[in-house]
């Protein structure tokens, strides 16, 4: 399973899905650049979640809150006192591990040179601290967001004020949250900089259970339908008591089969009014409870990618859902050095690109071509010939299947738009 990820992550790299982060410099550990066909993947991803569960439903409204906020706001939430790990450095080597994951992953001894003393347990707070203005002084401290969910929650009373909703209701938000933390890794499942999807659902505490499934169910669906996730790949886990945060009644994962483990992808929590009763926020003198679903794009991405990756004999696909795809269709002159076939490849290019990303190759034979789409999951590939000259027929290729049709170009943006 390690040789997978190993292969995915040289796929994602070699083919423009992400990159190290400053690289040229040598990188910087455990950040990442989405390239051109990741960035695609990933508003794909985004603008599915955002149609789905804000612009389909009439109970959801959406919001884009600032990254540095009053650092009050984090008083009151309780990150500045609460929000850490537990650190310990290795006595040999010298190297700062995270204490729960030096017990559970590598029975106490140091990964790095098996060491097996350590100082004492500290916990350390994993918000990034910052300075606002020209003076480094502790007026002037300011964090960037551990968080989606403290935006949403300080903002209850304008979004509801403003949409005029009624309980129950939710705030939706997509961006960019930051934590330090110990021990990230495994490509982009934990890093230092990531992007959530995050909804804050308002209810009234006797109707928490039935939302609660609701939402569960929701986040099924989505996985399934949606992504096109395979069932048996992930398993929803109730969390114990001992593991439910400070402000949570109720938690379960939804964790996926991912190469290096069975991790956590998306979060359900019935977080109760402990948030806006930290921020002293109601409405109309009630205090409403909260149902909280989080999605990380970045394990999103991981988990599908993971999901679609298959090699068959000689070619590696990626099956990822259509919808998901980076590109939809590509096309391609048979022959590059035929300008009648190129003219025409190109006229299909245009009647296309308008409706899909569409894919343009003219370098290779076919094969290649056809199996470099493949491996970047393009659904459909469309070969311009010297018989389209004659009868304005295409041949179109599957990806998943590899079968062959010929079509008329005057039905192929309809036929790709059925697809879809």
């Amino acid at each position: 399973m390690e040789d997978k990820m190993q292969k995915i992550i040289s796929l994602c790299k070699r083919r423009g899905f992400v990159f190290p982060g400053s690289e040229i410099y040598g990188g910087l550990a455990n950040t990442w650049d989405y390239g051109s066909l990741g960035v695609e993947l990933s508003n794909n991803i985004k603008q599915l979640w955002w149609k789905r569960f804000v612009k389909d439903r009439e109970d959801v409204v959406g919001i884009s809150s600032a990254i540095l906020m009053n650092p009050k706001v984090w008083e009151a939430s309780g990150h500045l006192k609460g929000f850490s790990d537990p650190l310990v450095e290795c006595k040999k080597c010298h190297s700062r591990l995270r204490a729960d994951h030096l017990r559970e992953n590598y029975d106490n001894k140091c990964p790095n040179c098996k060491g097996e003393e350590f100082t004492d347990e500290k916990q350390f707070n994993l918000m990034f601290k910052t300075f606002l203005g020209p003076v480094d002084d502790e007026k002037s401290v300011v964090y960037l967001r551990p968080e989606t969910a403290q935006g949403m929650f300080v903002n209850f009373k304008n979004v509801q004020q403003t949409s005029r909703k009624k309980l129950p209701f939710g705030i939706a938000q997509i961006g960019k949250a930051f934590r330090n933390e110990i021990t990230p890794g495994n490509f982009i499942f934990r890093i230092l900089e990531f992007e959530q999807m995050e909804i804050e659902y308002f209810i009234e505490e006797d109707s928490w259970q039935s939302v609660f499934e609701m939402w569960q169910a929701e986040m099924q669906k989505w996985l399934v339908e949606a992504l096109g996730i395979k069932k048996e790949n992930f398993v929803i886990r109730e969390h114990e008591k001992s593991e439910l945060s400070h402000y949570s009644k109720r938690t379960v994962d939804f964790e996926y089969n991912y190469p290096f483990g069975q991790k956590e992808l998306y979060g359900l929590a019935y977080r109760t009014n402990f948030d806006l009763t930290a921020h002293k926020l109601d409405l109309d003198g009630y205090i409403p409870h909260v149902i909280e679903p989080t999605f990380g794009v970045d394990r999103t991405i991981l988990a599908v990618l993971c999901d679609a990756y298959r090699e068959e004999g000689e070619r590696v696909v990626l099956k990822l859902k259509p919808t998901l795809a980076p590109y939809k269709v590509a096309v391609f002159p048979l022959l590059a050095n035929k300008p009648e076939l190129v003219k025409k490849a190109r006229e299909v290019f245009n009647l296309l690109k308008n409706d899909f990303m569409t894919a343009w190759d003219d370098r290779g034979n076919i094969g290649k071509r056809y199996f470099s789409q493949d491996e970047i999951g393009t659904p459909y590939c469309l070969t311009i010939d010297f018989d389209t000259l004659q009868d304005n027929t295409i041949t179109l290729r599957d990806r998943d299947t590899a079968k062959q049709e010929r079509i008329s170009i005057s039905v192929v943006v309809d036929f790709v738009k059925q697809k879809l």
